[in-house]
């Protein structure tokens, strides 16, 4: 089983150029005004269509990968760094119901992305997780994003 994702992106040559950089491979198709990323770890099918013909850029609160290990998410921020989009990382924050070490990052229209490891699950109880994610850039290691 993998999961599909198709966002609408603003600008498909600005995007496409992010989620290869992000991602580190070539996407699989690409049209004037799509493209498709098969990827493997993760295991995803993404997708993309530029946002033309009445066509609204997506509105999510946040994509995320969940990674096996601490040690994962250093290594994600570390690739994803290395092509020059800034991150902002949270290490043993407790978000969404979870104590977790995660950082965020944001492609080009604006969704926010997070690479996560959940070091343990957290009771159901007291306040809602925030409903919006900061902007990366806005945030500071004193920001907590969920």
């Amino acid at each position: 089983m993998r999961p599909h994702i198709s966002i609408n992106v603003t600008n498909l040559e600005k995007s496409v150029d992010f989620y290869r950089k992000a991602f580190g491979v070539e996407p699989q198709k690409k049209s004037a005004t799509y493209a498709k990323f098969d990827l493997r770890q993760p295991a995803l099918n993404f997708a993309m269509h530029e946002a033309v013909e009445g066509r609204k850029p997506s509105q999510v609160n946040h994509l995320g990968i969940e990674v096996e290990s601490a040690d994962e998410v250093a290594q994600w921020q570390k690739k994803i760094e290395a092509q020059s989009i800034a991150t902002l990382m949270e290490e043993g924050t407790e978000c969404c119901f979870a104590r977790q070490d995660k950082f965020w990052f944001q492609d080009p229209d604006g969704n926010s992305w997070e690479v996560f490891f959940v070091h343990e699950q957290l009771p159901v109880v007291g306040a809602e997780p925030p409903r919006t994610v900061p902007k990366v850039s806005a945030c500071s290691t004193a920001t907590k994003c969920c």
